[in-house]
């Protein structure tokens, strides 16, 4: 399937040396992924053991009205329980028979870790066990950290599927597992061009409902919508399951790759890949075409915070015409992000992890047409006269596959047509 796409460039950024960066950070919560997971899984219900600041950022991030009935709430951790003077997991207990007894539809009950809790050391693990033993087989609980120490704000979605692979049943049947939480539209379409190739049985990890059919084994091969879920592979692989290795889903060559990639698994035709490529590939180039003009020609520096740089720094370079000057991620990982960095012309510097004052004196000394950063810094940049797009905003937004490959390239093209408009506008 390798004629399908674009051919990688002679010299990829997979082999370019990497600048490790363990200074100061700017991060945002891992609680955040619950805003996503808790409208996907649709039976689940994730209780943050945390404090009322972890309360007050849940309600902010989702703009949830004060009578509405989310899937997520917060216990929240008093002084006394911080203190040591509360028995924690009593009251935990406590906390959980009433949310389960008020909320009789809730068949999955993820137990999520904060800051406050880990500091001071409430076993989580354990009083998901036991809840379990209680409420089983009615409802299943587990347990993940959604901890904004050391850790950037898309690890909550993967240490949430990564609690939740030990407990799938194991299966001997040769399945496609594809992983990664997408909306609902995305994923249907997804879908549709899977089977449009007739591959399948198609499972997806997270699945809407708790009684949805899947397991793992060895017989298991799956593919990764998502560049941060490497504790998900990692946790696959241990049950066996086998790895699809490819570029993330991101533009129109990006999605060929990634479905490219599934069809030779599963032995597909080059003739019936076209038959169902071909029309939505070029609906994607004629929307990135349009979408991309503003950024003909322009440059980009990717601070660290999302995990998605590297694959969408690849997106802008060879699909909408940018240059990349560098290209920060938290983590790379080779197995996962190898595939996108093979792909993303040699020539930024690739950056892991961060310092965030030197790494700042780097952007401001390249003064890039366009900044790609976490919310703390936007707005001391945009004063510096620095065009920024905000890294969450992309992982709140459709912009995975064909059909949404035009929102993607319009997603970074904004910043710089509202600062082209205010230019003349100031004239």
């Amino acid at each position: 399937m390798t004629d399908q796409f674009t051919p990688p460039p002679a010299l990829g950024c997979r082999t370019s040396p990497v600048l490790k960066q363990r200074g100061q950070r700017e991060v945002f919560c891992g609680l955040t992924g619950i805003i996503w997971l808790h409208r996907k899984i649709q039976d689940a219900f994730f209780l943050v053991v945390g404090s009322r600041t972890c309360a007050h950022l849940l309600q902010s991030a989702a703009g949830v009205m004060i009578f509405a009935e989310p899937r997520f709430g917060t216990a929240i951790l008093e002084e006394s329980d911080l203190a040591g003077l509360n028995d924690t997991h009593a009251e935990l207990d406590r906390t959980v028979n009433e949310l389960l007894s008020r909320r009789p539809d809730i068949r999955q009950l993820f137990l999520v870790g904060s800051c406050p809790s880990e500091v001071i050391k409430l076993d989580l693990s354990r009083a998901a066990e036991r809840l379990t033993q209680q409420f089983a087989p009615k409802v299943r609980v587990l347990e993940y950290s959604g901890s904004g120490i050391e850790t950037t704000f898309t690890q909550g979605e993967d240490a949430c599927l990564a609690a939740m692979v030990p407990v799938l049943p194991a299966t001997n049947e040769r399945e496609l597992l594809v992983v990664g939480a997408l909306p609902d539209v995305v994923e249907d379409q997804m879908l549709s061009l899977l089977d449009g190739l007739g591959v399948g049985p198609v499972r997806v990890l997270p699945a809407r409902s708790v009684d949805t059919e899947m397991g793992v084994g060895e017989n298991t091969v799956y593919a990764l919508t998502q560049p941060f879920l490497t504790e998900t592979h990692a946790a696959l692989e241990r049950r066996g399951a086998h790895h699809l290795a490819a570029p993330f889903p991101f533009g129109d060559e990006g999605t060929t790759a990634w479905l490219a990639a599934i069809a030779a698994e599963f032995g597909v035709s080059d003739e019936k890949f076209k038959e169902v490529t071909e029309a939505p590939r070029r609906r994607a180039r004629a929307a990135i075409a349009q979408a991309s003009q503003p950024l003909h020609g322009q440059s980009a520096f990717f601070f660290p915070d999302s995990q998605l740089e590297v694959p969408l720094a690849r997106f802008l370079t060879r699909e909408c015409g940018m240059t990349a000057i560098e290209v920060g991620m938290p983590y790379i990982h080779d197995a996962v992000h190898g595939p996108d960095l093979d792909l993303l012309p040699s020539g930024p510097q690739i950056s892991e992890g961060q310092d965030v004052d030197m790494q700042l004196d780097r952007c401001r000394a390249a003064r890039p047409d366009l900044t790609v950063c976490g919310l703390g810094l936007a707005n001391p940049l945009e004063a510096e006269g620095l065009s920024t797009k905000w890294a969450i905003e992309l992982v709140f937004t459709p912009v995975h596959f064909y059909e949404q490959a035009g929102d993607l390239a319009s997603l970074f093209a904004r910043p710089l047509r509202r600062k082209s408009i205010l230019g003349v506008a100031a004239e």
